[in-house]
């Protein structure tokens, strides 16, 4: 296989680096000095392109490479592969689900207690010197028993409810539509389960009928002693409205992992002892990055091997 052309988009992992170029002749985008000539002068020799939750392959990219035959995600999320022109072409894509669902469900649970419990909040007053000088904290929000709403009932939606029952918390859902064998409250439409929790988390897939699912009127009805978690994806919730609504007191706060236009975040935010931000690192851990780039290679040599593809999309 060390013939067999693959063009890596963007840094992702240095293991996936390493598994990648043992295997193949691997090209890294990122460090080319004019992308365009050299995909006029190398598109013959691409036959796959690996590329994750920033960087895909959108309609141009696949357009440019007659060769290519797969599309290998270092993610979940597909919002960044034209899965369209994908199967118009006879394109394979494949992502890497499940490897990360515990991560990222971890992940939610910790941004719930962080904001709740204004856990960086009282770690800048400690390192300040003001525990000292002005004495106790504030008293904060208690996790436990409160009432949790998930957007999308997935892998990783599921795997955050049986987190937050382990706490106490009693557990509603919007998706599509309702799921079979689960006991959990659903509710058919947004506004309605964003009125009955006290935490609204968004874990379901972006899709044109998901960005900004979370919009001003969800946002008025979860409140002002609400919660939002977002470890889906940035567009899900609008961006600019939920600025003014911890602004202006109409939301209690937020735990965000992902942003709109990401690495950007709204400099609205940074002053907020409510709001705890995080530069989208829910698969963020050593075991299950090396997890995902060894599906990503296994998905690539399956392909190549004429073998099916380990978890395929299209």
């Amino acid at each position: 296989m060390e013939t067999i052309g693959v063009l890596m988009m963007c840094p992702m992992s240095s293991y996936l680096e390493q598994q990648l170029s043992k295997r193949f002749s691997l090209f890294r985008f990122w460090t080319l000095p004019d992308p365009t000539h050299f995909l006029k002068l190398n598109a013959d020799s691409i036959r796959a392109v690996v590329g994750n939750a920033t960087v895909g392959a959108d309609s141009g990219l696949i357009e440019s490479l007659p060769k290519l035959e797969i599309v290998s995600s270092f993610s979940v999320g597909l919002d960044k592969i034209d899965l369209a022109k994908c199967r118009e072409r006879g394109v394979r894509v494949s992502n890497t689900p499940d490897v990360l669902t515990d991560d990222v469900a971890d992940l939610a649970v910790g941004l719930m207690l962080s904001v709740m419990r204004g856990i960086p909040a009282c770690d800048r007053y400690v390192r300040k010197g003001l525990w000292k000088n002005k004495g106790d904290f504030r008293l904060t929000t208690q996790f436990t028993g409160k009432t949790v709403g998930i957007i999308g009932l997935g892998r990783i939606g599921l795997a955050v409810a049986k987190r937050a029952e382990a706490f106490g918390c009693p557990i509603s859902y919007y998706s599509r539509s309702e799921k079979p064998n689960t006991n959990y409250k659903y509710y058919p439409t947004v506004v309605e389960l964003a009125s009955n929790c006290q935490i609204l988390v968004v874990a379901c897939a972006l899709t044109p009928e998901t960005r900004h699912i979370v919009n001003r009127e969800v946002m008025n009805a979860l409140g002002p002693k609400g919660f939002l978690i977002n470890i889906g994806r940035g567009p899900h919730v609008d961006e600019a409205e939920l600025v003014s609504a911890l602004k202006e007191g109409r939301l209690g706060g937020a735990g965000l992992d992902v942003f709109e236009n990401e690495p950007e975040v709204p400099e609205q935010l940074f002053d907020l002892d409510n709001v705890v931000l995080l530069p989208h690192v829910g698969s963020g851990t050593v075991e299950t990055r090396n997890a995902m780039a060894d599906l990503v290679v296994g998905n690539l040599e399956a392909h190549f091997l004429n073998k099916p593809l380990l978890t395929p999309v299209v």
